[in-house]
């Protein structure tokens, strides 16, 4: 290995040709190096060169590698290029000796039929080196194709064209599909060896793919004496066609439309479920009361029907008409569906004998009171229930009756609905109601918009409870004569209920 102070040697794969498919790492390191290698025939011109050129400086030390001959030029070809592997890795070494980076630039991947890789193994042992991955021309031919190479469990078979035709026609015929490289003067060959393998109306041809001066032709249909070296023969994947084939050949798939109630929590996305995440975006309609369906990222193939918050009848109709038209509805619902929301008034419309064939799935969601006990530690570690003080579809009378039960049975309360623009009485009723049963000293949490942008939380004693400050969107958890609260130096209070109850 050479000193610390040595540059690094890169070989950065180019992709096959068009350069926005090179990757961001070859670009950055390209643009960084001060040293740019690169292969060219004799005429000067080079290939990988002329795809990195976007990412050049005018200041890059370039270093051309021009071959100095083709096989038609000599017998001994392997002898004389090896020798000039040797002198162009020697030239490499001197900027990396003096701590300068070299970036080698390949077509397609380096580590794929790459030039790079004659200098990796003459230099790897002596500098420190990495290699930056590239396109190859296979994927790329198969891109321009637009077939894929294999699926399901096919086997891919690459093969240089310059193998002899038997060992060629021998192994395309004992694979699924193949890439065959290195044309130009060989295609005679490789056409003859695809024709002796059966398989001669399947090949395709691809030339430059990717580049301005793509060509793509049944491989039957080309002029042997028109092929450059770049262009590679495709043998594509025959499951795809086949399975191609039978999706053309059969007939539409009639959809069955359903309704699925998806809990949004209490908040944003990090709120949501995954498996509410999934239903929200293989849905069709989104169904819901506006401000819910605006917490639901737009997708303009999605159809939004927004309603207001008081035709909850209404809206579940609407989804189920919907879904008989064979739609995929999702009913958003903040919080938990099945928790004083939607999914009770859709399965109530549902049960109706004339939506009986509509499925309906329910999918919950974090509930308001959790998100409001996480807040301040564990007030529902206990027995608890569940209340709301909305006298919209039940009478006070009902409310009271079942507050001050789960007063006397000493439970926990979380209550939802506690207060509105046109509810302003019923904070204080059922404050009065549960000091009757109540220390005047029980922990009460205030939550509003909890996970949102005007989150508050506070813990009070049930006799400071101010109703005032209680709105539609706050939730309260009135402790039991179990709850505890803890107040610490510089930060919010914590509230449990104990697991055990005194005897």
């Amino acid at each position: 290995m050479s000193t610390v102070d040595s540059g690094r040697l890169y070989g950065v794969g180019l992709g096959p040709g068009d350069p926005e498919l090179m990757t961001v790492k070859a670009a950055r390191l390209i643009a960084a190096a001060p040293v740019v290698a690169y292969h060219s025939a004799r005429h000067g011109r080079s290939i990988a060169r002329s795809i990195a050129a976007p990412y050049l400086r005018a200041d890059h030390i370039e270093e051309a590698l021009v071959y100095p001959v083709t096989t038609e030029d000599t017998a001994d070809y392997r002898g004389v290029i090896e020798e000039h592997y040797d002198a162009w890795a020697a030239r490499l070494a001197a900027h990396l000796d003096a701590g300068r980076d070299v970036v080698v630039l390949c077509e397609g991947d380096p580590m794929f039929y790459g030039s790079y890789m004659h200098m990796h193994k003459r230099l790897r042992q002596r500098y420190p080196t990495e290699v930056v991955p590239g396109v190859t021309s296979v994927a790329g031919a198969s891109a321009v194709l637009g077939r894929p190479l294999v699926e399901r469990d096919e086997v891919l078979t690459v093969l240089p064209g310059t193998l002899p035709a038997e060992v060629l026609a021998e192994r395309l015929a004992a694979t699924d599909s193949a890439a065959v490289m290195k044309l130009g003067r060989t295609f005679g060959k490789v056409r003859d060896a695809i024709e002796r393998a059966g398989r001669l109306d399947e090949a395709w041809y691809v030339e430059r793919a990717t580049t301005a001066g793509e060509r793509v032709a049944p491989l039957c249909d080309v002029d042997a004496d028109s092929v450059p070296y770049f262009s590679i023969a495709i043998l594509p994947s025959r499951v795809h066609d086949e399975t191609a084939a039978q999706l053309a050949a059969a007939p539409p798939a009639v959809r069955e439309g359903e309704v699925v109630v998806v809990g949004l929590g209490p908040a944003g996305r990090d709120w949501l479920t995954p498996e509410a995440q999934a239903a929200l975006a293989a849905a069709d309609d989104l169904v819901g009361y506006g401000p819910y369906l605006d917490r639901v990222p737009g997708n303009p193939r999605q159809r939004r029907h927004a309603s207001d918050n008081r035709v909850e009848a209404e809206r579940a109709e609407f989804a189920l008409a919907l879904a008989r038209e064979g739609r995929r509805v999702a009913v958003v619902s903040s919080g938990d569906p099945g928790v004083f929301a939607m999914a009770a008034a859709v399965l109530e419309v549902a049960a109706e004998p004339r939506w009986k064939d509509i499925a309906v799935r329910v999918l919950p969601g974090l509930t308001a009171a959790q998100a409001v006990a996480s807040r301040v530690g564990a007030p529902l570690g206990h027995d608890f229930c569940v209340l709301s003080l909305s006298d919209r579809l039940k009478p006070w009378d009902v409310i009271a009756g079942r507050l001050e039960a789960a007063a006397r049975a000493d439970l926990v309360i979380a209550v939802y609905n506690p207060g509105s623009k046109s509810r302003t009485w019923q904070v204080e009723a059922a404050k009065a109601l549960l000091l009757q049963h109540r220390a005047a000293d029980t922990p009460v949490v205030l939550g509003r918009d909890v996970g949102g942008p005007q989150e508050s939380v506070r813990v009070v004693r049930l006799a400071d409870l101010e109703p005032s400050e209680v709105d539609m969107r706050t939730l309260l958890i009135i402790g039991s004569s179990q709850t505890r609260r803890l107040d610490r130096d510089g930060a919010a209070p914590v509230v449990w209920t104990p697991r055990r109850y005194p005897a």
